[in-house]
């Protein structure tokens, strides 16, 4: 088959290697219908993770169709078509059983493009299948499936939900890349009384409006609008970028929520002398994928809009031409990325 793969840092290429089989007894064959890329591959491709050898295919979101299943599997079947979760779970440790797949105790967890090849290939192998795909309802597209694999769920878990956003909220979010957008399309589910997203790329901000933020601004004008008032009841770090985390302590109120979604590659200053005093509670976290099920009633009923977050796509084949697209998205306006099968 085909597949992007890893070389090591900044060197990837779409190769031919072996088709994935059937290593375990739980493990499920998937054919790959619609993948994407993500802002943690391209922190794979610049040498971020050491953990990710040369070798390694890419990618850890995909929607496709059962081809072969393990002799353990029981509730799926070759033909079914299947959402795979950005995160594996064994479904029996203690983590697992209380819903934090993330960190999955039972060698699950983010693997998938990182300890094991990933989805960004014609076939993948899914392992502990049973616990680590969702059912694609026939009338669920493939582009919005498959933002239910990782961004939409990681934008609710670890953005809205962990950021504890209530009715008349004010939210602050810090980057308007896709996770950063899609924390502001979940977060008008609670009815805040605004959203501010912040963005130096005015495309961005511009998309931003387009999907409802009320205000779209420079870190200037809304430090100075904020302060007029009490600040921010959450805030969203979405950016990860350093300085886009201390925004974000600068603008939260007293008793707010800072809540980080965004992955940081360098170090980044926690200022304490300024914190200490305002009992403001900062979340981080990794996707568990667990709100899966629910985000997809929301999106099938109508609430959730999430396909507008798509603004390109492209054959399978094209893959290191979508890497390029995605990694420019402030000049390209690439918001989410979706590759079909050809």
């Amino acid at each position: 088959m085909r597949a992007l793969v890893y070389h090591g840092p900044a060197q990837t290429s779409w190769d031919t290697v072996p088709d994935p089989v059937i290593e375990d007894a739980a493990d499920a064959i998937v054919r790959v219908d619609a993948t994407t890329v993500c802002g943690s591959d391209l922190h794979i491709r610049r040498g971020h993770f050491p953990e990710v050898k040369p070798g390694t295919v890419l990618g850890h979101e995909a929607v496709g169709e059962v081809v072969d299943i393990g002799a353990d599997v029981h509730h799926l079947r070759p033909g079914d078509q299947v959402i795979v979760s950005s995160v594996s779970a064994c479904g029996g440790c203690p983590q697992c059983r209380a819903a934090r797949y993330g960190q999955c105790h039972g060698g699950g967890g983010w693997i998938l493009g990182s300890l094991i090849n990933g989805t960004q290939a014609q076939w993948v192998r899914v392992p502990f299948a049973e616990h680590s795909t969702t059912r694609r309802p026939s009338d669920l597209s493939l582009d919005d499936a498959v933002l239910l694999a990782e961004l939409l769920p990681t934008a609710y878990e670890v953005g809205v939900r962990n950021g504890h956003v209530g009715p008349g909220d004010t939210v602050v979010v810090v980057g308007a890349g896709p996770v950063g957008l899609a924390v502001a399309l979940l977060a008008r589910l609670y009815s805040p009384r605004r959203i501010i997203v912040v963005d130096p790329a005015g495309a961005r901000l511009q998309a931003a409006a387009r999907l409802g933020a009320d205000v779209t601004a420079s870190p200037g004008k809304m430090i100075a609008d904020l302060s007029e008032g009490p600040g921010a009841d959450v805030v969203v770090e979405a950016s990860g970028d350093p300085e886009g985390f201390v925004l974000c302590t600068r603008v939260v109120r007293t008793g707010g929520h800072i809540a980080n979604v965004g992955m940081h590659g360098t170090p980044v200053t926690l200022h304490l002398e300024s914190l200490w005093r305002k009992n403001v509670t900062i979340s981080t976290g990794q996707v568990d994928t667990s709100s899966m099920p629910w985000l997809l009633e929301v999106m099938r009923f109508g609430h959730l809009p999430a396909s507008r977050l798509v603004t390109h796509t492209f054959g399978l084949g094209r893959m290191e031409e979508a890497y390029e697209v995605f990694a420019h998205g402030a000049t390209t306006g690439a918001l989410k990325v979706v590759l079909h099968r050809e």
